[in-house]
């Protein structure tokens, strides 16, 4: 069940962050997927090492958005700034 819920949370997660950043990403939904997850797993890290807060509270889901975000942003200038305007 623990697999099942963390693809979900990150496609919830994923989709979030897709929808507050501008641009076409042109994502599929395993990658909304992948996106989320490592959102999740670096708001985490990040999170709890610096004391933020611990793991389970509502804190690390706004987190997680976030990375997922800043991860969003990280692959949109790799990918060459497609849907992107400067």
């Amino acid at each position: 069940m623990g697999i099942i819920w963390t693809i979900v949370l990150g496609f919830v997660i994923g989709v979030i962050a897709k929808f507050i950043h501008p641009g076409k990403e042109d994502m599929g939904f395993l990658m909304t997927i992948a996106l989320g997850i490592a959102g999740s797993f670096l708001g985490g890290i990040i999170g709890q090492f610096l004391g933020w807060y611990q793991a389970g509270e509502g804190a690390g889901f706004i987190v997680s958005v976030i990375c997922a975000i800043v991860l969003l942003l990280i692959y949109g200038k790799i990918k060459g700034g497609a849907g992107h305007k400067a």
